[in-house]
Order: structure tokens, then C-alpha cells, then sequence
């Protein structure tokens, strides 16, 4: 093993999630080259102290300050000597030697402090937290540039294309990217019965396993429209180089497409345990305990049709706010959190969700992003907005 790679220390933030979970499995494979160092939960301190009893890391941290008490005592009563520490620190503590390698998977705008802290810091970051380019992406990649980080991103079509792009050389010759999407639970479905769904059918996604919020993303297409901002950060290309086709079976991650005619694509199955393995090993390969992928057994055939951006607007918002650039990505995501918060509560119907984003976006005009407090003012003037709209709607 190269010594570049001896045993890295990893911080996983957002620890008690399905993609913390997953890390968790992989860097459990390999004791002698990965250990989890730093665990990171929001509020759930019973799933942190399990995970400490498992892990064993030097430090946890839990976002909220009232539950540090219970986090501390809890690992005093396990006799654990991992040192307990509450939100506050936890940007500190991963930009400190306590962690070579950052699992950004904290949900939400909440995740962007930190990643920014590790980017800083010149940390390998394993970017799951898509509100941080979805924000924050000139900044990001600008602090990850100045710093001397290497973001490697997790989501499986970003990876995917991470992979299918490895140097600055095959990326000189890109012509376009395609990004793919399952369809969510709703696919084929027309606008006018989509009125009705519950939060219950919205989380039910028919490949993965992920969290409710991410689900519901999913379910409106949302997530693929963050996606294609995060694409433009990531890979320096444009909006108008960019496309989604549906992919119900979820075997293909995403494809590039080069100049001379050639299209490159990534497959495997629907388990983020790849990615995050992708993402510990790079340039290595390493045991992620996903099997290969057997096309017959998934029944021999590959499937792709065009997003019904009528049905499922959030696809069309998305594009339409990486086109008017500065402050508006910033307003989508925080509207969006906010909609779907709403929906998850049972206060707003599904089809409330592009509306409310679409109103948002109508009421609060793009000014030039340039620093962080900007970002962070106009995060929260979309979300004061889009409360106030959910209140009329109750």
C-alpha cells in the first residue's frame, strides 16, 4: 500500500443517515487502511452512541446543544474515551488533524459550514451535501482550489461522472453530460393525479434507500435539478451542456459524451456503498461489499425516456435558476427545504411544492452571490418568504 494511503482518518458528518450508514459499512471493511475518527449526528443521540459503541472514533459531535449532556454522559457510561462536543465545534474539529478524509452527508444548508471548513483545511471531502454547491458551488470550489482539497463527489451520478473523467485532459474533449434519474415513484404518472399523493407514497422510491427529504426530491425531480447545479460546479460546464434522462432501472449513473463521438458511462447497482468506496480509495479501488452487476439477472435491458417537465416542474425550476446565476440557486434550495418540510407535515399537498418554489423565485429577483453572508442573507429571506406562503396555504 502506497504510503500515501496508510490509514486515513475519517470524519462522517451526518453519521446516523443512510449515506453515514453506509460509510460506516465501508470503512468497517477495512480496519488496517480506514477508521472512522470523527461521528457527526444532528439530533439523534441514542444512533450516535450506538455508533460510538461500534466505531470507536476519537471525537462525536452532536449539532444540537441541548443533547451534548446526553452525548457526553452516555459515552461515559459506555466507557468509551471518544470526547464528546456540540455543534458549534464541529467546523473546528474538521479542519483540525483529526480527520485526513470529511463524509459531507449532512442534509440541508445545515452541511455547509463544515464542508467549507474541510475544503479550507485541504481535506479529501466526500461530497454528499448538495446544498453546499447548490449555494455555495463558486465559493466551494474555489475554497477546495485554494486550500488544496480533493473533492471527490458521492452522489452515484456525479461519481459516476468523476469517474468517466478522471483527468483534465479527457475533459478537454467533453462535449456534453447526461445525468440520470430513476422517476421516482411517480414516473408516467400525468400532473393531474399527482394532487393527492402522500408524504408515505413521495418516500417510497422504488431504488434507493434514502432519507425522507432526499425522497421527496426525488419524487418531484428536484433532486435532479439540484444535480445539474452541482454538475456545472463540478465539471466547469454549462447548464445548456447538460441533460436528464429518466432511467427507471437505475443501473446506469450517469454517461459523458466526447467530442469525437464516443459516449462513456458508469454502471453498477443502486447501492451508495460504491461511491463512498470510490471516493475512500481514490486512485485505488477497494472492497465496497456491493456485488457486480449480472445485466441478465436485472432482466437484460436498458431503459431511457425523456423527464415530463409539465408533471414534475422542479427539473425546469432548477435549470432556470443555474441560468440566472447568483443568488437564485440559493432561493430554490431554500424554498425547496421549506415546501418540503411543509409536505412532510401533512400542511401543503405535493403539487404546493414547485409553486411554492416557483413563487419564491418570482419574489426575490438574483443579485450577485459574492460572499458567503450574501448567500447566507438571501437563504434566509427565501425561507422567510416561502414560510409565509405556507401559511396562507394552512
Amino acid at each position: 500500500m502506497p504510503a500515501a494511503f496508510s490509514r486515513l482518518e475519517v470524519a462522517v458528518l451526518g453519521a446516523t443517515g443512510s449515506i453515514g450508514s453506509s460509510a460506516l459499512d465501508v470503512i468497517a471493511r477495512h480496519p488496517d487502511r480506514l477508521r472512522a475518527s470523527v461521528l457527526a449526528a444532528g439530533r439523534n443521540v441514542g444512533a450516535l452512541l450506538d455508533l460510538c459503541r461500534r466505531h470507536r472514533p476519537r471525537h462525536a459531535v452532536i449539532d444540537d446543544a441541548s443533547a451534548f449532556p446526553a452525548l457526553r454522559d452516555g459515552l461515559r457510561a459506555a466507557g468509551l474515551d471518544t470526547r464528546a462536543h456540540a455543534g458549534d465545534a464541529l467546523a473546528a474539529l474538521v479542519a483540525s488533524d483529526a480527520c485526513d478524509t470529511v463524509v459531507a452527508a449532512i442534509v440541508g444548508a445545515a452541511g455547509l459550514p463544515s464542508t467549507l471548513a474541510a475544503a479550507r483545511a485541504g481535506k479529501r471531502l466526500l461530497l454528499a451535501n448538495k446544498e453546499s454547491l447548490v449555494l455555495a458551488g463558486e465559493l466551494l470550489m474555489r475554497t477546495a482550489r485554494e486550500g488544496g482539497a480533493t473533492i471527490v463527489p458521492i452522489d452515484s451520478e456525479h461519481n459516476a461522472i468523476f469517474q468517466c473523467l478522471p483527468d483534465a485532459h479527457a475533459r478537454g474533449g467533453l462535449r456534453r453530460i447526461v445525468l440520470t434519474a430513476s422517476g421516482g415513484p411517480f414516473r408516467g404518472r400525468g400532473r393531474d393525479t399527482l394532487a393527492a399523493v402522500t408524504p408515505e407514497q413521495a418516500v417510497a422510491h422504488p431504488k434507493w434507500s434514502m432519507g425522507p427529504k432526499i425522497s421527496v426530491d426525488s419524487a418531484t425531480l428536484m433532486n435532479k435539478g439540484l444535480e445539474v447545479i452541482e454538475a456545472h460546479h463540478l465539471f466547469g460546464v454549462p447548464g445548456t451542456r447538460i441533460d436528464v434522462l429518466v432511467h427507471p432501472q437505475s443501473l446506469v449513473h450517469s454517461l459523458v459524451e466526447f467530442i469525437d463521438g464516443s459516449t462513456l458511462a458508469q454502471l453498477g447497482l443502486p447501492d451508495m456503498r460504491t461511491a463512498l468506496a470510490v471516493g475512500l480509495g481514490w486512485p485505488e479501488r477497494i472492497e465496497s461489499g456491493v456485488s457486480g452487476l449480472d445485466l441478465l439477472a436485472q432482466g437484460g435491458r436498458l431503459d431511457f425516456e425523456a423527464p415530463d417537465q409539465e408533471a414534475f416542474p422542479c427539473l425546469r425550476l432548477a435549470f432556470e435558476a443555474l441560468a440566472a446565476g447568483g443568488t437564485a440557486p440559493a432561493t430554490l434550495n431554500a424554498a425547496n427545504e421549506v415546501a418540503v418540510s411543509a409536505f412532510l407535515q401533512r400542511q401543503v399537498g405535493f403539487l404546493s411544492i414547485p409553486a411554492l418554489v416557483e413563487d419564491t423565485l418570482a419574489a426575490l429577483p438574483p443579485i450577485a452571490a459574492d460572499t458567503l453572508e450574501v448567500l447566507a442573507e438571501a437563504d434566509r429571506e427565501a425561507r422567510r418568504h416561502a414560510e409565509a406562503a405556507v401559511t396562507r396555504l394552512t
